[in-house]
């Protein structure tokens, strides 16, 4: 089992795809790196090198932000966005949703498991 960036990557899994157990990495920054590196796409995790390993190590501390940078560095701008008291901090506060989609319908995730209304009866025809 390979240790990168403090989280254990699984062995029996193809290296682009165990990558993507890191966080801030998906499947397209994965490709990239296994391409910078020089490992075949199909190839296991079990199967690379130590030295194989290292590589990767180096490329994913050199170039990118992951794991307690990178969720750090969000929480920081969500926290910025709180602060400012802007729209979107509010929205961020309220736990609505960001982006502009609706909340009428739908917004479940963001809002929770929908409350029922006191009082309020439904209308038979």
């Amino acid at each position: 089992m390979a240790r990168i960036a403090g989280v254990n990557i699984p062995a029996q899994k193809r290296v682009e795809v165990a990558l993507t157990y890191l966080y801030g990495i998906g499947k397209t920054q994965a490709k990239l790196i296994c391409g910078k590196v020089g490992i075949p796409l199909n190839r296991r995790v079990n199967q690379l090198t130590d030295d194989e390993v290292l590589r990767i190590r180096e490329v994913i501390d050199r170039d990118y932000k992951v794991e307690g940078d990178l969720r750090r560095e969000t929480a920081m701008s969500i926290k910025r966005l709180l602060d400012l008291g802007c729209y979107r901090g509010l929205r961020h506060r309220r736990g609505l949703p960001v982006r502009g989609q609706r909340t009428r319908s739908n917004a479940r995730t963001r809002k929770g498991k929908s409350r029922a209304i006191a009082g309020k009866k439904k209308v038979t025809k």
